[in-house]
């Protein structure tokens, strides 16, 4: 009988129940569903609604209450706590769970932005150019008004530029790859991805790197949009992977 250990790879447990039920409670005050002062269901109430038992809402209640993110009150509930009063720090499984999802999507951006630029900057219409640098000048704009103000905007944009840069490549699977990344974003991680982008996206520094793709396609440098879309969500992807102050 061959040795089983090159045919079969570790199986990742699934998450805890108390961690789903956490990260429940976190997607609704991201969405705005819940907000500070506002008080939780019962712990019963919650477990009908989750279908879990009592023990596993309680453990979740307390996970959150360690984080911060929810502060009970004796004989009264539990209430969402103001985030300018946290005074512990702990990545939270939820929390964590995002950021690795985040940076997975990150790191297949990667491969496959950096194919599509570099594709792009031999293919692409004088048309298809004139979209690209209006697109970055609209990131551009945005990311001087700074996260206060043009957050969605600077993050849209951005995703917007990247979609274009796809289309301009003319292969339908680096435009297929890079919507469903972008529906991905969208759809499951856009409240998180948009802290990611105000704590750590904007600035000169960045909106240099995105210009040099943009450059690279201007002069039709086919591996320098390689290198300078790499180096850019390598960049993105190995920073959001080393902060510890993701929520």
């Amino acid at each position: 009988m061959p040795d089983a250990a090159p045919l079969f790879e570790r199986i990742d447990r699934p998450r805890r129940l108390p961690d789903e039920v956490a990260t429940s409670i976190i997607d609704a005050i991201e969405n705005r569903q819940l907000k500070t002062g506002d008080r939780l269901p019962t712990e019963a109430e919650l477990s009908k609604r989750f279908g879990v038992a009592r023990t596993v809402v309680r453990e979740a209640i307390s996970l959150l209450r360690y984080d911060g993110i929810v502060d009970s009150r004796r004989g009264v509930g539990a209430f969402i706590a103001d985030p300018a009063h946290k005074s512990t720090f702990r990545i939270s499984p939820a929390c964590f769970e995002k950021r690795k999802r985040i940076v997975q999507l990150l790191q297949l951006r990667t491969g496959v932005q950096a194919g599509a630029s570099a594709l792009a900057a031999e293919t692409r219409s004088d048309d298809q150019m004139q979209e690209i640098r209006r697109i970055f000048a609209e990131v551009e704009a945005a990311d001087n008004l700074g996260p206060d103000v043009a957050l969605e905007l600077r993050v849209d944009n951005e995703l917007l530029l990247y979609r274009r840069i796809a289309e301009a490549s003319g292969n339908e699977y680096y435009i297929e790859v890079t919507m469903m990344i972008e529906t991905n974003i969208q759809n499951n991680l856009r409240s998180a991805f948009l802290k990611n982008a105000a704590a750590s996206e904007f600035g000169p520094a960045v909106i240099a790197e995105h210009r040099a793709v943009v450059q690279a396609l201007e002069n039709r440098e086919a591996e320098a949009a390689r290198l300078a879309t790499r180096a850019r969500f390598e960049k993105a992807a190995n920073g959001l992977a080393q902060r510890e102050d993701f929520l």
